[in-house]
């Protein structure tokens, strides 16, 4: 089970942790916590975050769950690439690598993914490796195309300045700097709701000003080009789908479409006043989402005895 780190009460242990070797020989960083052969969710979180994202969901679920999560390349302890790691072919790569590393063979688990992390289910809707293992898909404020055309972090009439404008941000190679007021100010307008708790805010700030400015501005640029709306038509798993009515960077139009051309949808939930970063505005929504899937889709498991996986997987 997860345990608190000694004075940082807000970030669990794992219970172990590996690295798994994607196809391009790329090392990623996974955190398992909970207990081997507990029934397994996988946690894929989204851009300039970590696995840190996730610590309300994994203080929860670890209670009763083996919860999965990993660093997407260039994020957290996962190393950088080169210039051309960066792509969404790499994202379905890496989380087919973290799901050989974490489970057994065809044992089912449930994928939550926020922002890009659901891009990258989108991504891999037609490997293998999710066919075999995904019992059901959780989006939470993602989108699959369209992004900086949508996107109302500028707040100015859609158009084609507005566009130019968040292509800009969006690829800035300006490094954040420190946490300061301002920052958090500008964070919380850009990517969550206006009634977003202060600690809620402060966790998003520090979470997303310790990515590292080369991996910041390449993923930036694949997400400008982003169109994963195949990808979507190909999910072919139950899939629910959360969104923020408040979200400025993937708008709730991006939620409805994705949900209503999703082969096995399983419905939106719209989280009132909320913005992007909803698994940590509305951990509760998002755990209690992950906990219905889990309830509904994955099989109960005999936890006695079951060996955990190797700690380095080639």
């Amino acid at each position: 089970m997860s345990r608190p780190l000694p004075g940082r009460s807000t970030r669990p242990v794992p219970a172990r942790e590996l690295m798994a070797v994607s196809a391009d020989g790329s090392r990623i960083h996974i955190e398992v916590h909970g207990q081997d052969g507990a029934p397994a969710v996988v946690l894929s979180h989204g851009w300039t975050c970590n696995t840190g994202f996730w610590d309300a969901q994994i203080r929860d679920l670890a209670v009763d769950h083996r919860v999965i999560a990993y660093d997407q390349r260039g994020h957290g302890t996962s190393p950088a690439v080169g210039p051309a790691g960066y792509t969404t072919d790499a994202l379905a790569d890496d989380l087919e690598a973290v799901l050989a590393a974490t489970l057994e063979p065809g044992e089912k688990a449930i994928l939550a993914g926020h922002s890009m992390g659901g891009m990258t289910m989108m991504a891999a809707a037609r490997r293998a490796g999710l066919r075999d293992h995904a019992a059901a898909i959780l989006l939470c404020s993602t989108g699959s195309s369209r992004l900086i055309a949508e996107s109302r972090v500028v707040p100015i009439r859609a158009g084609a300045l507005r566009t130019r404008l968040t292509r800009a941000i969006l690829g800035a190679r300006a490094p954040l700097g420190p946490v300061t007021p301002l920052s958090r100010r500008i964070l919380k307008y850009a990517t969550m709701g206006a009634g977003s708790a202060p600690d809620r805010v402060d966790t998003c700030a520090r979470i997303v000003h310790a990515c590292p400015r080369g991996p910041r501005f390449a993923w930036g640029h694949v997400l400008a080009e982003l169109d994963l709306e195949e990808g979507v038509r190909e999910l072919r798993v139950p899939t629910a789908v959360i969104a923020g009515t408040e979200d400025r960077l993937t708008p709730p139009a991006h939620a409805r479409a994705i949900a209503a051309a999703l082969p096995e949808s399983l419905g939106l939930t719209e989280l009132a006043g909320l913005g992007h970063m909803t698994p940590v505005e509305a951990p509760e929504a998002v755990t209690a989402k992950i906990r219905e899937l889990a309830t509904g889709y994955l099989p109960l498991r005999d936890t006695a005895g079951v060996e955990g996986k190797e700690e380095e997987v080639a």
